[in-house]
């Protein structure tokens, strides 16, 4: 059998050797991805087991597990867990926070500023966590409830029976918490502070969670923004959740009480020395000192957010483009850009609350900022609208806007040979790069450290070629002029048609320019062939770093993800691939 598979690997080197640096790349390519979720997960497990062994093998605990059982240490440890993620799942939604690390530190590697440019993802991660850990803490907390009302009436052994009788004159030493033997388990649940609390804040959770499922959030928006606010009644919620100190454990008496020795004798106890009536208290409430760090960094996010949206912004140019795709001009105080960022932006006279990313598509050297917006949802309709009914050279409606933010874009300039992928609208943060650079080249900018792009467009519909096919045009020209016609390759993809446009171009085939775009560079039509494409990037760049930039569907990320740890090269002196994509 081994001299078989030696004879199987003679016979197959070339695959052997592209599997195994296909292997090895993406362990590396992956490496730095997993890292921080490892070590987050890491955290996580480290947490929850430390505080089940402490609840469950605490001497403290002893009399608490003996009414409760297991299911004290199933409470607790996923408490801790909620904690640590609850300080967590704020921090990536601080806009502004995450903007100034990526962009400002200079120790912010390019593998750091992927796993900032992930902070959704992170958010979603941590989300998914407290979903899980709310739903054990919860079952676990009502099986304690029940078996609490159990005790109290004497359902159980003499210990626990004596537990739960023990006489608290000033209502502060007692271990269960359920002080009647006629008490409802459910009223119990509604007038407790923690029992209140708790309700309110998973009722909560269930109402975020189930609104930010993607059919939710991609048709009903509005539902999505609305219900994800409630995040402020959970974290309220939160805060007070451990003001009731429910859970109870033993405490220092003099002389001491030694549960070893007295568990067996209740009818003793407050009788002998060596078994004084054992006397409890509630923990100190520690949610808030995980939250409060977080809470506070975020008011301030929205503080900024307010002032931002104060400032004044004025409308340069309001175009309607084919496609039903909006283009907006504008011009505010101080406003600074870097290619490929995004803006939140605003309409008061559509919605108070809604805030909606765009990318701009203008570049950094121009006097204003652009965005694009095309019809994809109630909002964006109703903005599409009000601009269409407005006279001649007006001023739009009162316009907020927040940012600018960072992107994966943002670091095209630091590759030597990038390829820019967009899909349908996706097109916006490549017409800012695209833009950046025909200034760099009439200004002769030195510091233009890239000297290869290659640009792919696929688009669904001939229309949606026209608004973008102009820069196109300037940029062909452009290039030939400087003798760099080699500088950007693009190819645009139609990846839908009917007969009559078939016959159209059968009738101009001929044609120097192509019949879409009337650029020199004829349309394709279907779908990129991506292991062609990328091989002619590898042989084009044999040394070079490859940046490779997507603004698109999930579906295209995880197949040009594949093709970058494929087509990338083991050897550190040849080419290598890294991937990119926009998150918003």
């Amino acid at each position: 059998m081994l001299v078989s598979a030696f004879l199987l690997y003679r016979g197959n080197t070339s695959a052997v050797h592209s599997n195994v640096c296909v292997c090895i790349y993406i362990y590396i390519y992956m490496r730095d991805v997993l890292c921080l979720q490892a070590v987050w997960m890491g955290i996580n497990i480290f947490l929850f087991v430390w505080f089940y062994f402490f609840y469950d093998l605490g001497d403290q605990f002893f009399y608490t597990r003996h009414l409760l059982g297991s299911a004290l240490a199933w409470a607790r440890a996923p408490a801790a867990v909620l904690n640590f993620n609850c300080l967590l799942i704020l921090l990536p939604v601080c806009r502004n926070l995450m903007s100034l690390i990526r962009g400002t530190f200079v120790c912010c590697s390019r593998t750091m500023r992927k796993q900032l440019d992930k902070n959704l993802s992170f958010h979603k991660l941590a989300a998914y966590m407290i979903g899980l850990m709310t739903a054990v803490h919860m079952i676990a907390h009502l099986l304690n409830v029940e078996w609490y009302n159990n005790s109290r009436q004497g359902a159980y052994d003499k210990l626990s029976t004596a537990l739960s009788n023990l006489d608290d004159t000033d209502n502060t030493t007692y271990l269960n918490p359920i002080r009647t033997t006629d008490l409802i388990p459910t009223y119990f649940v509604f007038t407790t502070i923690a029992g209140l609390t708790g309700v309110i804040i998973t009722l909560a959770l269930i109402l975020i969670i189930t609104s930010s499922m993607e059919v939710i959030r991609r048709s009903y928006f509005e539902v999505f923004w609305y219900t994800h606010h409630l995040f402020i009644i959970f974290f309220a919620g939160l805060v007070f959740h451990g003001a009731g100190r429910i859970v109870r454990s033993q405490k220092t008496t003099d002389p001491p009480h030694n549960f070893t020795f007295c568990r067996d004798r209740t009818e003793q106890w407050g009788q002998i020395p060596e078994c004084p009536i054992p006397q409890f208290a509630g923990g100190f409430p520690q949610t808030w000192m995980w939250v409060i760090g977080p809470m506070i960094l975020y008011i301030f996010e929205r503080l900024l957010r307010l002032i931002r949206y104060m400032q004044t912004v004025q409308y340069r140019k309001i175009v309607m483009r084919p496609s039903k795709v909006l283009e907006l001009q504008l011009v505010k105080a101080g406003f600074k850009m870097e290619v490929g960022q995004y803006v939140f932006l605003n309409c008061p006279s559509i919605s108070q609350l809604e805030w909606h990313p765009f990318t701009m598509t203008s570049a950094p050297e121009e006097d204003f900022f652009s965005v694009h917006i095309r019809s994809a949802g109630d909002w964006t309709d109703k903005l599409i609208d009000i601009m269409q009914k407005l006279p001649e050279g007006a001023q739009g409606p009162k316009m907020g806007v927040d940012g600018p933010f960072g992107t994966a874009s943002e670091d095209v300039f630091d590759y030597e040979v990038s390829m820019l992928v967009g899909a349908g609208i996706g097109i916006t943060p490549f017409a800012s790069i695209l833009k950046s650079i025909w200034y760099k080249f009439k200004n002769s900018n030195p510091k233009l450290r890239t000297r290869k792009i290659y640009f792919y467009w696929l688009c669904r519909e001939t229309h949606a070629f026209e608004w973008f096919a102009d820069l196109l045009q300037v940029l062909e020209r452009e290039m030939e002029e400087r003798g760099l016609g080699d500088f950007l390759t693009y190819k645009l993809f139609l990846t839908g048609w009917d007969q009559s446009h078939v016959d159209h171009v059968k009738v101009h085939f001929d044609e120097n320019t192509d019949v879409v775009t009337r650029l020199k560079q004829k349309t394709h039509y279907g779908r990129p062939i991506w292991e062609k494409e990328f091989e002619q990037v590898r042989k084009e760049n044999p040394t070079s770093v490859v940046g490779t930039f997507l603004c698109g569907p999930e579906a295209l990320a995880k197949v040009l993800a594949k093709k970058c740890a494929k087509f990338s090269d083991v050897d550190p002196r040849k080419t290598k691939f890294y991937f990119n994509k926009e998150n918003f």
